[in-house]
């Protein structure tokens, strides 16, 4: 079986290393030239963590990252109204961890290129569409590459061949076979849009999403994420997530700000994806913030760039694919960040995907039972979010609806079976 993966993200890495681990030939195409440590923090939930550690990459995730200890919920003034237990210290078997998306998304990078080779992963190179049939998929990639063949994908994909020619950085179309083809090309999906063409605008929440992150002294534990609400329903949250900087006892404080500023409704038009913008504009919604103990004005002037984002989702889909491609991660299913869930439910997507497709089936029951598996539990954290955002609820009760919904209950975890196929067959 040969897969191609469209995406070489958090989700479509760890998807590489979970296939090869299995057995299975898989080739990533990823869009940008280079890929380097960008972005800002992550949240890795229990479930998503056991799943590294299976994939031997545990060790690397303490060094680089902080086990989250605790949530401690505030108002705007740093009042404390509710706290909670994280990770091991909430009776789970592995930690929860917050670190920097880049760095992660390096690990996964250097972890598959070490395993799969350096060939695995293709840059400048982007899916542009794909015609499946009963015997496979027929991929068709642009390349930004000097001079694009069939060696594009380094002959992990057979059947590669020269559709168009790209000469001295200009872009060529490639044309390549595979049994299966995994869209985790992210919120602006290709492989998404070709499969479901009528899928509409994402959907805004209303809410404008700030982050940023700087340097400072530890806070609290030195382990803590802090989640505080003010008026006009302005949420900030802040939570370490380097182990480098803890080891020199300093903190990289990454943080959120949301701050609602419309009704929900279609996003329409083009948004402005990680546009930096001037910390006056978010200072303005955080008048009366200033006698938080955390100083959250202080880190807003203090932190550069600041990125604004527009918290989308989609609504979920009945179905992700067909007999021979199928979705995954921010593809699949866009969520609200409220809950911290996203890269988790991607890595949780790519180890049940490697599971279904070395189960000696067919592939298309295998892409029919991953599909079975993983859509109704990301609509349900789909779903989830939603409510967490818009609640007026009790926080304790909401963070405990959550939980069950996402799937991350201590003992339904710690007594799962291993999705490492050679461990559960």
């Amino acid at each position: 079986m040969k897969v191609l993966i469209a995406g070489a993200g958090i989700g479509g890495l760890c998807a590489a290393l979970s296939l090869a681990e299995a057995g299975i030939e898989v080739t990533v195409v990823e869009s940008v030239r280079e890929i380097r440590p960008l972005g800002l923090g992550v949240n890795l939930q229990p479930h998503a963590v056991r799943e590294l550690v299976e994939l031997g990459l545990g060790d690397a995730l303490a060094a680089g990252g902080i086990a989250t200890a605790e949530h401690v919920y505030t108002d705007e003034r740093g009042a404390e109204l509710f706290s909670e237990p994280r990770g091991v210290a909430a009776g789970y078997r592995w930690p929860q961890y917050s670190v920097h998306r880049g760095e992660l998304q390096q690990l996964l990078l250097d972890a598959v290129r070490e395993r799969l080779g350096a060939g695995a992963v293709v840059t400048g190179t982007r899916v542009v569409g794909f015609d499946s049939g009963a015997d496979g998929v027929t991929v068709r990639l642009a390349s930004r590459g000097s001079v694009v063949g069939g060696a594009v994908v380094g002959g992990a994909v057979a059947g590669g061949g020269v559709v168009g020619d790209g000469v001295d950085g200009g872009s060529a179309e490639v044309a390549c076979r595979a049994d299966v083809l995994v869209g985790a090309d992210g919120l602006h999906s290709a492989v998404r849009a070709q499969l479901h063409p009528a899928q509409g605008p994402m959907l805004w929440s209303g809410t404008l999403m700030y982050r940023g992150a700087v340097e400072a002294d530890p806070y609290l534990t030195g382990r803590s994420m802090v989640i505080s609400q003010g008026p006009g329903r302005v949420a900030f949250l802040a939570y370490p997530i380097s182990g480098r900087a803890a080891d020199r006892g300093r903190s990289l404080v990454n943080w959120v700000c949301q701050v609602p500023v419309a009704e929900p409704g279609p996003l329409l038009g083009e948004a402005d994806w990680n546009r930096p913008v001037d910390p006056a504009e978010l200072l303005d919604h955080l008048v009366g913030w200033e006698g938080h103990w955390l100083d959250v004005p202080a880190l807003v002037r203090a932190s550069s760039p600041i990125l604004r984002f527009p918290m989308v989702d989609r609504e979920p889909l009945a179905s992700w694919g067909g007999e021979r491609v199928t979705l995954l991660g921010d593809a699949a299913h866009p969520m609200y960040p409220v809950g911290a869930n996203g890269a988790s439910q991607a890595i949780v997507d790519a180890r049940v995907l490697a599971y279904h497709l070395a189960s000696g089936g067919s592939v298309g029951a295998a892409l029919a039972a991953y599909e079975q598996e993983r859509i109704p539990a990301t609509a349900a954290v789909v779903r989830a979010a939603r409510v967490m955002l818009n609640s007026d609820a009790a926080v304790g009760a909401v963070t405990a609806d959550y939980r069950r919904a996402t799937g991350a209950e201590v003992e339904r975890l710690n007594a799962r079976p291993s999705l490492t196929p050679a461990a559960r067959g």
